[in-house]
């Protein structure tokens, strides 16, 4: 077992290497086993077909990322964490083109424990915003719109000459997003306040309520949901 271990963390380090240095027409069976030094067999036994391996690596590679991130709590900031987490993701697309590639295919990422894995690190990243009182969408639209953007905005850059890529494009879209998901400052105790806003804030705190019923909770969340999808849309 650990010789079958060590040949796969052999093969998937290789392909890896390949992949960033050359791309994905670089990670042939013949290229990957002279770099790892196993016998073409192996891989095909260990990882079905060129397909398989790539979909390991792209786990890999992932899954390390992810765990880089997870791993970093954040500051007393949440906005200046989605920042930071926002820019990590654009320097981690730059510099792994065709992984990005990998990761973000439709039916890949479906089926990927790493992606969701950074789906669920974003996710607490929102929910500290909304704890704050600063967000003024739901967390689910704030989620989806961060994602989208993040990843819009890599593609595009990649779609630039290296030599001529706006280097200013994430921040502004970074500013884009922000300005449509957060409130200017907490939300107060107010009347004033924006009221999607103070619904998004108030959804945070639901499950600790006191004195109320799972369903009750359910028909208040419900109510919250409502009203906030008739502020989105409108």
């Amino acid at each position: 077992m650990q010789v079958r271990d060590d040949h796969r963390a052999a093969i998937v380090e290789a392909a890896t290497r390949l992949l960033r240095s050359q791309g994905t027409r670089a990670v042939t069976t013949r290229a990957v086993s002279e770099l790892a030094g196993v016998q073409a067999p192996t891989i095909y036994r260990l990882f079905g077909d060129k397909d398989g391996l790539i979909d390991a690596v792209a786990e890999h590679v992932m899954a390390t990322y992810v765990d880089t991130k997870a791993a970093n709590p954040g500051g007393d900031d949440p906005v200046a964490d989605l920042r930071a987490g926002w820019q990590g993701h654009i320097d981690f697309g730059l510099a792994n083109p065709g992984l990005f590639a990998l990761l973000n295919n439709p039916e890949r990422a479906s089926r990927s424990p790493a992606t969701a894995m950074g789906l669920r690190v974003l996710q607490a990243r929102v929910r500290r915003l909304a704890e704050a009182g600063l967000l003024r969408v739901d967390e689910d639209r704030a989620v989806a719109m961060i994602h989208a953007a993040g990843t819009g905005t890599v593609l595009a850059l990649l779609g630039m000459p290296a030599e001529s890529r706006d280097a200013h494009l994430p921040d502004a879209m970074f500013n884009a997003v922000a300005a449509a998901i957060l409130t200017p400052a907490p939300v107060p105790a107010s009347t004033t306040a924006d009221p999607g806003a103070v619904a998004v804030t108030f959804r945070t705190v639901l499950p600790d309520l006191p004195a109320l019923t799972p369903a009750e909770r359910a028909v208040m969340a419900e109510w919250l949901t409502r009203s906030l999808t008739q502020l989105q849309d409108s």
